[in-house]
């Protein structure tokens, strides 16, 4: 049967956790594996040094820190105990994000929402960044609870992400293959992406080509362009990948397929001030859903982050694994 001192000792693998850190993380693994349960006495201060050769400053601070959370206290002459096994009221949680989209508001309120007033939730931004992603894990190591991350598609991110352990790590948006068993509620590209363009096809051949704004260099999931050619393939469609759009280039007669925003919007641009009349003149898919593109009527297919911001926040709190992939829908509108 697993101890405290078990959980604790698991944790030496994860470089970026403090002696703290493993120790007030081991501590609440324990209580959330029901190994110790309310009114259970903690190991004493000369046990924990005993078996685990920390510092006496060092374990002191890491009990103070779970007195401060509610979940332990202390009683003079009888030591640590205890108090109450619901953590989650008392945890800190981490959300990693790309940035705030639309999209991405839609799943930080439901998850915000489902998280409820008593759980911290702080929530920081890689912007794409590999770099900063990794600087930011390293400064708030230990510092959390639960960490829900939106990984980079980089060969650095498996790596950083393993220095997470397991049970306070939720993967959301893309999945990323780590070692072992890890919770993920992620998209689902390469069949979606296929099957809204098989289901637009008819109208897709009404225009002489589609363009498929795309830049090797960017964060758009490759998924998507393996899809597309293929679609291109199996339906002998006329298409071609641009890696950017050219002001001015947008033509009679074409259909136009992008992930990037600012592209979808100035090729609205375009059209508007050629005259051009969306979904008759000109096609135009676009991914994400979000109002202002269901109040302009453009076609897109989407995921529900809605739906994936409350799975997440519901898996946090009732502290359960989970691992979802979400289909991409298509919403037809004008455009397409």
């Amino acid at each position: 049967m697993e101890s405290i001192f078990d959980k604790i000792k698991e944790l030496r693998e994860v470089t970026s956790y403090s002696k703290h850190d493993q120790i007030v993380v081991g501590i609440i693994n324990a209580i959330d594996q029901k190994i110790v349960s309310p009114n259970d006495l903690l190991p004493s201060v000369n046990q924990m040094i005993q078996e685990l050769n920390f510092s006496r400053e060092t374990i002191r601070k890491g009990y103070g820190e779970l007195v401060d959370r509610g979940v332990v206290e202390s009683k003079n002459r009888i030591g640590y105990y205890v108090t109450n096994a619901q953590t989650s009221q008392f945890m800190k949680v981490a959300l990693i994000m790309y940035n705030l989209d639309t999209f991405e508001e839609l799943f930080y309120r439901n998850f915000r929402k489902e998280l409820g007033q008593k759980v911290h939730l702080d929530v920081f931004f890689h912007h794409g960044s590999v770099d900063v992603l990794e600087s930011t894990l390293f400064q708030i190591k230990g510092k959390y609870g639960m960490y829900v991350v939106a990984p980079i598609p980089h060969r650095r991110t498996k790596e950083i992400l393993e220095t997470i352990p397991r049970s306070n790590l939720l993967i959301f948006d893309r999945f990323e293959q780590l070692d072992g068993e890890v919770s993920y509620i992620a998209q689902e590209f390469e069949r979606s992406t296929y099957a809204v363009l098989e289901a637009l096809a008819d109208k897709i051949r009404e225009f002489g080509e589609i363009i498929f704004y795309h830049s090797p260099k960017s964060l758009d999931p490759k998924e998507i362009v393996s899809s597309f050619k293929r679609f291109l393939h199996d339906y002998a469609i006329q298409g071609q990948i641009v890696s950017e759009f050219v002001p001015g280039s947008v033509e009679k007669g074409k259909a136009y397929f992008t992930l990037d925003n600012y592209t979808m919007w100035s090729i609205l641009k375009e059209c508007k001030s050629k005259k051009f009349t969306m979904g008759v003149d000109v096609g135009l898919l676009s991914v994400n859903d979000e109002p202002a593109k269901e109040f302009v009527d453009i076609t897109t297919y989407s995921t529900d982050f809605a739906l994936m911001g409350k799975l997440a926040g519901q898996s946090i709190m009732q502290k359960q694994k989970i691992q979802v992939i979400l289909p991409n829908v298509l919403i037809r509108r004008k455009t397409l």
